[in-house]
């Protein structure tokens, strides 16, 4: 009894902290935690009502939507919404489809994007727009005819005569979102708040403003038409001009619901909109009928949700990091926080501007996100307190002191020889991997020969000693001529890494693999103008105005001299003899291979065809090896060939 007195005092504080966050989040439009931790404090209450079986009378377990906003007309809806229940794993989620399978004798299964966005209910008549309104409390919902026929989705005469209750999501786009902060007084914190706050607003332009988008998913009532399916009410809609968004899949067993999933978690950030999961119904209505509803979810579908890839958390302080360039960066440190699979300590910030525009500030609570394998970054403030403060923008490096020099929204030291954070992440980018490839100058040996020997530019690194190497902490003969032996070896080089390892803004290793194929050598480069260097493909203006400008700096081209004088010779580039079965034809590498990547992509370019690091509708072949990936995932999606090794060596020996 005891024990459950305790259980029923977490309840209490659990319902109340719910409460407060479903306010913030709903009335204010102000949310204060992400999503994935209202889900946490959520299902923490659901696990303790299931443990006791006791369901307090306030408890929003119990509750389909949040409260009506006094603003505006409320009206009953003619039919009571529901919410979805949602599953947490694969594990659940197999149960869920093996019940639905054994109440239906037999199914399959619509899948569908969880869209992130305002639930709406719109009514047509005579092929007329009627009304709408926001789902509310599922009984009771707001009147938001004005605000939603501002959006240009939603259309406002359709096919169909007879009454229609359709039901979508009220979304903004990415791009929309985008546009709007580039000119808005008060920024927006995401596109999901930003929907909320444009159909809540009383003020019609103020909606029109932020270009919002419909999209429909359900039907609610069609008078005089019995569907037989999802699908087939997928199908309705698009006919009567509704945005359905662009996936729909039927599926007839768990594997193949798993399958979909994958492949959109793995794609969803390239997105122009904002899904937070996907839902799975059973496809036939008949079947629905039988299975029926809880008193808040139809028992016939679900939702799975992904991994959280936005959270809150305090942002502790802002340090001011300088890189290669002299660009001195604010880097947030956090408190750590669980996202996506990782532990996040750190986020960027851009710059000052960037700062300003978010409204962020040090010992703040605020929205981080994470986004594939990129670094964090925060995406604007979620609560500030009494004790934070503006983060103030550096006059000084903090790396040597030098007064920063501000071009636009950017801060540079100029320093470029006297400022170590810069020579060190300088050299050792020139000596990285997949530029000059020495063994052995890592950043903390760089830090070193900076100190002890003066090394300032990625030159003097061909004028080390082996003695030299030896007055530094660590270093004994052996390890020292290894390092010796590796710059030796380093001094003939590919054109394409010679080009990334002068570290110019913007050209990563594919930039410069582009610039060498289409120049072929140094002298063709140093002469491109801007307009030849556009013309390669997937190179931008801001990208060739980088290169241009690196090209005509003196100090850059003496460095480049500085090398050649040194024993530094690019190695002329192969002659490329082409191959019709590969020429003009576009790959990507997944998996394990039994040759290294890079030589296997050298190989193919080498017969006139080009790689690729992601799969899309212009590619040709993924040759995939052992372990492959999401790559593959997404070639199978899209219909794309998919090649082992020994049928690569095949096309290359096809006559």
């Amino acid at each position: 009894m005891v024990e459950n007195t305790e259980k029923i005092e977490k309840m209490q504080k659990l319902i109340k902290e719910i409460e407060k966050h479903n306010y913030n989040y709903y009335v204010l439009d102000n949310p204060t935690i992400s999503d994935s931790e209202y889900d946490k404090l959520y299902y923490s209450l659901v696990d303790l009502e299931q443990e006791t079986g006791i369901i307090l009378p306030n408890s929003p377990t119990q509750r389909v939507g949040d409260k009506v906003l006094d603003g505006f007309k409320k009206k009953e809806h003619i039919v009571n919404l529901y919410s979805l229940n949602k599953v947490r794993d694969f594990a659940g989620l197999e149960d869920w489809v093996n019940d639905m399978q054994r109440e239906a004798n037999g199914t399959d299964f619509a899948v569908e994007y969880k869209f992130d966005g305002l639930n709406l209910v719109i009514e047509y008549d005579k092929g007329l727009f009627v009304s709408a309104m926001t789902r509310g409390n599922g009984i009771i919902g707001e009147d938001v005819s004005s605000q939603v026929k501002t959006i240009k989705t939603v259309p406002l005469s359709i096919n169909f005569k007879g009454r229609l209750l359709v039901q979508g999501e009220g979304m903004m786009t990415n791009k929309s979102f985008a546009e709007y902060n580039k000119t808005a007084t008060e920024k927006l914190k995401n596109p999901r708040n930003a929907v909320a706050g444009a159909i809540r607003n009383l003020d019609v332009k103020e909606t029109a403003k932020r270009k919002l988008d419909f999209f429909c998913y359900s039907i609610l009532h069609c008078e005089g038409i019995t569907f037989k399916s999802q699908q087939q009410m997928h199908d309705f809609l698009k006919e009567n001009g509704f945005q359905t968004g662009n996936y729909f899949k039927i599926c007839k067993n768990v594997q193949e619901i798993i399958h979909c999933i994958n492949e959109v978690d793995v794609n969803k950030n390239k997105l122009d909109i904002m899904i937070d999961g996907m839902v799975i119904k059973i496809n036939q209505v008949e079947p629905r009928e039988k299975i029926g509803f809880t008193a808040k979810f139809p028992k016939w579908a679900i939702a799975y949700k992904f991994e959280a890839q936005e959270a809150t958390t305090m942002l502790k302080e802002v340090v001011w990091q300088v890189g290669r360039s002299g660009r001195v960066t604010p880097i947030a440190q956090l408190e750590p926080v669980e996202l996506a699979g990782a532990t996040i300590k750190r986020a960027t910030l851009n710059n000052i501007d960037d700062i300003h525009r978010k409204g962020v500030l040090t010992n703040s609570k605020v929205f981080v996100r994470r986004s594939n394998e990129v670094i964090p970054e925060i995406m604007g403030l979620a609560e500030k307190y009494d004790n934070s403060q503006a983060i103030e923008e550096p006059l000084l490096c903090p790396c040597c002191k030098s007064k920063l020099v501000k071009k636009g929204p950017l801060l540079f030291c100029e320093n470029h020889l006297g400022c170590k954070e810069q020579v060190v992440d300088r050299i050792t980018h020139f000596a990285s991997r997949e530029g000059f490839n020495i063994e052995g100058i890592s950043e903390k040996t760089v830090s070193q020969l900076y100190d002890r020997l003066n090394l300032r530019t990625v030159s003097d690194i061909f004028k080390i000693k082996q003695d030299d190497l030896l007055k530094l902490d660590n270093f004994k003969e052996k390890k020292s001529k290894n390092i010796i032996n590796s710059i030796e070896n380093s001094k003939i080089i590919d054109f394409s890494r010679f080009i990334y390892s002068l570290g110019i803004n913007e050209v990563g290793s594919k930039t410069a693999k582009d610039l060498a194929k289409s120049f072929k050598n140094l002298n063709n480069l140093l002469r491109a103008e801007k307009e030849e260097i556009i013309a390669i493909e997937d190179i931008g203006e801001v990208i060739a105005e980088s290169i241009f400008n690196y090209f005509k700096d003196e100090g850059n081209l003496k460095e480049i001299d500085n090398l050649f004088e040194n024993g530094v010779k690019i190695k002329e580039l192969e002659t490329i003899t082409k191959n019709k079965n590969i020429e003009g034809k576009t790959f990507v590498l997944t998996g394990t291979l039994s040759r290294p990547r890079g030589d296997t992509e050298k190989l193919i370019e080498s017969m006139g065809g080009k790689t690729s690091s992601s799969v899309s509708k212009n590619t040709d072949y993924v040759l995939a090896g052992e372990n492959a990936g999401s790559k593959l995932v997404k070639a199978q999606e899209l219909g794309i060939k998919i090649i082992s090794e020994n049928e690569f060596e095949q096309l290359i020996n096809k006559e």
